[in-house]
């Protein structure tokens, strides 16, 4: 099994050495040459959503990547990641979202709270954190929610969280991201 992680912001190696841990291959996507390269998932962590947006479409990533995932690519987007799967950006998940829900980088937080499908207690770091306001369509289902407002979902093949599983040590997202790689 090989992910590829996109590398042009955010956690990205911290993903790599979450999917490492769990013993499965990483490499990154920085320019669309890497994208050519045999995949099983893609990760696409956090940073500014905009900004990465931007890249992907100057890189010739932004819609090689919307392509795949639509054909059934499984990806795991956290935080930015979340955002540019939403309707804002690549628009293959149908998930409403509320960008910096939880203000400026002095609002960022940790709690734990359950998880459908991980269990109770999960650690969750939020970083200038996006939140959910709502998910629609018939596929996609709210799996977290913290102070009444959604922080994880999973529509199909596409995993996301607004907070940042990569930054603690408990590997149980990142196996679930497995588990839909493997179920396809």
């Amino acid at each position: 099994m090989r992910v590829a992680v996109l590398a042009l912001q955010g956690a990205f190696a911290e993903h790599e050495q979450m999917m490492q841990r769990l013993g499965v291959e990483t490499f990154q996507v920085r320019q669309r040459k890497d994208w050519d390269q045999p995949k099983d998932g893609l990760i696409i962590p956090g940073g500014e959503s905009t900004t990465q947006s931007k890249l992907l479409h100057d890189l010739g990533l932004f819609d090689v990547i919307k392509k795949d995932i639509e054909n059934g690519l499984p990806v795991f987007g956290t935080c930015a990641g979340l955002i540019l799967l939403s309707p804002m950006h690549l628009g293959t998940m149908d998930i409403d979202v509320c960008r910096n829900a939880y203000g400026r980088q002095l609002g960022s937080f940790y709690t734990e709270a359950p998880m459908k499908g991980v269990g109770e207690k999960v650690p969750m770091t939020f970083i200038r954190a996006p939140y959910i306001n709502n998910v629609f369509g018939k596929d996609c289902e709210a799996l977290a929610t913290v102070d009444g407002h959604i922080v994880a979902a999973r529509q199909g093949n596409q995993l996301v969280t607004a907070f940042h599983p990569e930054l603690n040590d408990d590997l149980r997202i990142h196996k679930m991201f497995v588990g839909v790689m493997v179920k396809g």
